[in-house]
């Protein structure tokens, strides 16, 4: 994140009317193309949904691989349905198999929107202390070209590979965090484990879905509080941080969809962006019950900072 920045446009824009889960609206009517001729070897079959496995042209997630994952170039994916709709991306379920063996994995795929369909327009702070080396590049994404949106879906991309990639190495030590594994990422098609269960295909519920019991409660606080921790140590502020990005799988806390995942250090608004996360989901775990004076925003707020090498 710090080594490749993106410039800041002249405002953030505040506010927000519906959640990042909700069907988006469309910016402008697709223009109408002629279709690219189809590739064989990454269209779906037409007859079993079925295409081969995209693992050999993509940027892989951190070794070791886990054990459930399917490497193998003889696998194919198939499409399951779809997982989640948002306003700049979609989630679709794939099961990724070999054939004729009893190798196979259920992944969720994250799908950026295309130029035409995308709704980027929450970015201008979150892309401040980000820079491109390309000047044409820095000014079409300022001037929110189709290029330079592409470009801007790219970056989201893979600015969310990164930050998982890293938290997945961190939470793989003694620091509490819990992220999907980034299995692999493709020009804006990001692959992820699929948190849930894979035997029926049913995702984790949200924690915004729930209503856990007191000692529930605050086991769920104190697994956020450690994973708050855990990012402002690593320079981090989720930027979107809600009840409705964290899932809740056999009882960890699972942070998911960091595209706007944010230098604390390198963002002006970096702290700004690290309380608002605090307080969206304080208000949340207080709502259910946790006695305020256990969820204290401003303290904990600055305890982050700290972590974060800010005070």
């Amino acid at each position: 994140m710090r080594n490749h920045d993106i410039p800041a446009l002249d405002r953030m824009t505040r506010g927000r009317s519906r959640f990042d889960d909700d069907e988006p609206r469309l910016l402008k009517r697709a223009r109408h193309t002629e279709p690219p001729p189809a590739d064989p070897d990454t269209e779906p079959d037409p007859d079993t949904g079925e295409r081969w496995s995209s693992w050999d042209d993509a940027v892989h997630g951190p070794q070791p691989y886990p054990s459930w994952l399917v490497t193998e170039l003889a696998a194919k994916d198939t499409e399951l349905g779809v997982l989640k709709t948002g306003k700049e991306a979609d989630v679709h379920l794939v099961r990724r198999a070999v054939p004729d063996t009893d190798r196979s994995c259920l992944l969720a795929v994250k799908r950026y929107r295309d130029a035409d369909h995308r709704l980027f327009h929450r970015d201008a702070g979150y892309l401040e202390g980000r820079r491109v080396r390309r000047s044409r590049e820095n000014r079409a994404m300022a001037g929110r070209t189709a290029f330079g949106r592409e470009m801007i879906a790219g970056q989201w991309a893979a600015a969310e590979f990164a930050a998982l990639a890293r938290l997945w190495e961190i939470g793989a030590g003694h620091d509490r965090i819990a992220v999907p594994y980034p299995v692999q990422l493709r020009g804006t098609e990001l692959m992820l484990e699929f948190v849930g269960d894979a035997e029926s295909g049913e995702a984790a519920p949200r924690l915004a879905q729930l209503r856990p019991d007191p000692v529930e409660l605050r086991d769920l606080w104190a697994q956020m509080v450690e994973a708050l921790r855990v990012l402002a140590r690593a320079g981090y502020a989720h930027g979107d941080l809600s009840p409705y990005n964290l899932l809740v799988h056999r009882g960890r806390l699972v942070v998911i969809d960091l595209p706007q995942v944010v230098d604390v250090v390198a963002n002006p608004q970096g702290p700004e962006f690290l309380a608002r996360d605090v307080r969206v989901v304080g208000a949340w775990f207080v709502a259910r019950g946790m006695p305020p004076e256990q969820v204290d925003p401003g303290t904990l707020t600055g305890e982050l900072l700290r972590e974060a090498g800010i005070r």
